[in-house]
């Protein structure tokens, strides 16, 4: 009885952790070029995207924990819409993602396997530039760009995740996290011919989950991130980007129960977009996820996406 106790406390640490980490790190994963691009006044975007991640997780190894690995196949519905507020261009951009989630490792060396599939929290950002181009027309902002070759935006935005996502207060590992994330951002872009940098930074403040696991209550400090990117584009709309990121704190609290858990993880990425006809898109991109700590993980991930304007 004694062994099995402690091998269920092991168990419930190691989960624990899992629920946690992967909390987090499907919020601070993205480091998304071009989200401050201008765009003109009467467009709307439909985008349709499929992700696969992949990769190691490593825990503290009094948890007795190895080979932990995840596996995740994502398909995301994405809307995005400009509008004027006053002169200035706002925008607003809607997510819903579907995840099909696995989680693989040994288990005081017993192979252990969790499946999860459903939707995950979606997520709705609103955004608006301060400095640069305002609320223009198609025409009216084709005419500002070919005046102005050389111009720098400086914008604020507020993203919200929604806790609509698959969650169950008796499991563990979840597609949904049962807390709201509010994600304060600001950012610049500035461009210069057929070049644009990119940076931004972002604060993740967390909502209490109060209905964790076993009537527990999971607090969640806030976690500091910075992204960058440079983006060049090409004839015919083409355009590539390379983007750094990184991310610091969010460690939880469970109960008023502080876990070693402290996040420090580096990411990076390349992607591309390829008109395939006048009012539509692909894009591609890969990423990837290193941690600097002694618990965290390593993943690596693949996008493909379809968009279409109208």
């Amino acid at each position: 009885m004694n062994k099995l106790h402690i091998f269920l406390k092991y168990f419930f640490n190691i989960i624990l952790f899992l629920n946690i980490f992967l909390c987090n790190q499907v919020f601070s994963q993205d480091i998304e070029p071009r989200r401050w691009t201008a765009m003109p006044l009467g467009t709307n975007i439909i985008g349709i995207g499929y992700a696969h991640t992949f990769g190691n997780i490593d825990f503290d190894p009094v948890l007795q924990a190895e080979n932990a690995t995840v596996l995740v196949n994502s398909l995301a519905l994405q809307y995005v819409r400009p509008f004027r507020i006053g002169t200035k261009l706002a925008r607003i951009d809607a997510l819903i993602p579907y995840s099909s989630a696995r989680w693989e490792g040994l288990l005081n060396s017993v192979p252990t396997t969790v499946k999860r599939n459903g939707f995950a929290d979606s997520r709705l950002r609103f955004s608006i530039n301060f400095i640069g181009p305002k609320a223009m027309t198609p025409k009216e902002m084709q005419e500002y760009l070919k005046e102005n070759p050389t111009y720098t935006t400086v914008g604020a935005s507020l993203a919200i995740t929604f806790p609509f996502g698959q969650y169950y207060s008796d499991k563990l590992l979840n597609l949904g996290y049962n807390c709201f994330v509010f994600r304060p951002q600001v950012g610049m872009v500035h461009k210069w011919g057929k070049w644009s940098y990119e940076l931004t930074g972002s604060i993740f403040l967390y909502t209490n989950n109060n209905d964790f696991y076993n009537n527990t209550t999971k607090k969640q400090e806030p976690l500091f991130a910075m992204q960058t990117h440079l983006v060049r584009t090409f004839k015919h709309r083409i355009w590539t980007s390379l983007g750094l990121g990184y991310g610091l704190g969010g460690h939880t609290i469970v109960n008023r129960q502080p876990n070693n858990d402290e996040r420090g993880n580096f990411v990076g990425g390349v992607s591309a977009g390829i008109p395939i006809f006048k009012k539509q898109s692909l894009k591609f991109a890969y990423g990837t996820t290193l941690t600097i700590k002694d618990v965290g993980a390593n993943t690596n991930g693949f996008v493909l996406g379809w968009a279409t304007t109208f």
